[in-house]
């Protein structure tokens, strides 16, 4: 009887345990480049099998012709030094595309470093300061409460949070701030500011010191004998402003409402990726990024003026600012990616080149290979439209495509850290590190 039983056990046991392949993808992958040689997914054909039938056919076509006895063969001597100028500018196209791609997981990591160590900074080290016999008379006299004072610290956390996900939808041009990763982040004060709209050139002060300086400048060209432009000119200066603002001002229909799923249209062509520019001089903003950091800096100095730094003194309150200047700066370092693409005039050329190298490779090749030649401009055209077709694909780095930069991931695990941070990990207490006077040890 318990034979049997232990019989009926085993067999259970085998029949529970999952199976494993004795070969996998993954393992052979390590020993073989078959897997990847033979993959489709995440490779770059699908993006230029169009174009490599297209030099296919052409290919066949002459082939066929000169089956046919028609002499339309060309000379092999050009064609090779050709091949090397084109070699070195699909390199050099290359290189610069994955150049823009590292710098902008560059830029973004390091935003996300300065925003990890001022969340850090601002947990540990803003707290109530100690109050000894020493102390008395000199330090400001403390009007919140130590759980007061915990949910303005976590406001503050918010808000370097909420500087990632702004930069994430700035980069991208999507304006706005009904968007789901906002929720629960961004402060009132910073709603009613949007609300309020963009304010106008006619009724800004700057109007007027801009048309002062505008005149003088008028005034000493025409001294100086130089031509004075026209307002055509200035409008156009006011045009190359490449920035994305609060306010919607284009794209209404990508808005999304909380709890509302719905995709996003990447702002990615063919040949000229970057984000669009602000084309309404008659208003004057600012991106949402520069908004919230004007916010950090604002908390900072709150709590610098209610005595909640002087734990660290000077020195930890110039900490705190120069990582709410390393954000901003690294938002101009990615901004520049963004808005520099690389010339149309230069994707235009080098596709025209390969193009015609492409189309004339066939009449060189078909007198010593004939139908021969076929497979093998087929192979030439996959490797030089596949060179091209990476660049095209990485030089914007901060879209929507499938292989650009994962910001939502990036920002999503900067939340949960940060999450993690406030939930489980000890605040600063009160005169946990004594005063720090600024007078030095000296």
């Amino acid at each position: 009887m318990s034979v049997g039983i232990l019989t009926v056990k085993t067999a259970t046991l085998k029949v529970s345990l999952p199976r494993r392949k004795l070969i996998s993808r993954q393992h052979l992958r390590k020993y073989s480049w078959l897997p990847d040689v033979l993959r489709l997914q995440g490779s770059i054909v699908p993006r230029i099998f169009g174009p490599v039938m297209t030099v296919t056919l052409f290919a066949t076509a002459v082939a066929y012709a000169f089956s046919r006895g028609i002499n339309i063969t060309l000379s092999n001597s050009v064609v090779p030094l050709f091949s090397v100028v084109i070699g070195l500018i699909l390199v050099f196209r290359n290189g610069t595309s994955y150049d823009r791609y590292y710098e902008g997981r560059k830029d973004f990591g390091t935003m996300i470093s300065h925003i990890r160590n001022l969340s850090r900074l601002i947990w540990i080290n803003v707290a109530v300061p100690p109050i000894d016999d020493n102390s008395k008379g000199k330090l400001p006299a403390a009007s919140l409460s130590a759980t007061q004072l915990r949910r303005k610290k976590v406001e503050a956390l918010k808000l370097g949070i909420c500087f990632a996900f702004a930069c994430k939808h700035y980069l991208r041009g999507e304006d706005g701030l009904d968007w789901v990763d906002y929720t629960g982040l961004i402060p009132a004060s910073l709603m009613r500011l949007a609300a309020q709209g963009p304010a106008s050139r006619k009724t800004s002060t700057w109007t007027s010191y801009s048309a002062t300086a505008q005149t003088s400048r008028s005034n000493s060209r025409a001294e100086s004998g130089d031509e004075v432009e026209g307002s055509s000119a200035d409008a156009e200066i006011r045009r190359a402003d490449a920035t994305k603002r609060i306010r919607v001002k284009r794209s209404k229909d990508r808005l999304k409402q909380p709890g509302v799923k719905s995709p996003t249209m990447p702002l990615l062509s063919s040949l000229h990726q970057t984000i669009d520019f602000n084309t309404d001089p008659d208003m004057l903003s600012t991106p949402l990024p520069l908004v919230i950091a004007h916010e950090l800096s604002h908390v900072i100095f709150t709590f610098k003026k209610e005595g909640y730094l002087e734990t660290v003194g000077p020195a930890g309150t110039n900490s705190l600012n120069s990582l709410v200047q390393g954000m901003v700066d690294m938002l101009t370092a990615m901004e520049r990616v963004a808005n520099t693409p690389i010339p149309r005039s230069y994707s235009i050329h080098l596709k025209q080149t390969v193009t015609l190298y492409l189309f004339a490779l066939p009449f060189t090749l078909v007198k010593e290979l004939s139908w021969g030649m076929v497979p093998l401009v087929t192979v030439v055209a996959f490797t030089l439209m596949g060179i091209e077709g990476i660049a095209d694909e990485i030089e914007m780095p901060f879209g929507l495509d499938k292989f650009d930069l994962p910001l939502e991931r990036y920002c999503d695990d900067l939340r949960e850290e940060v999450e993690y941070m406030v939930e489980r990990l000890p605040e600063g207490g009160e005169g946990m590190y004594g005063l720090d006077d600024g007078a030095g040890d000296d």
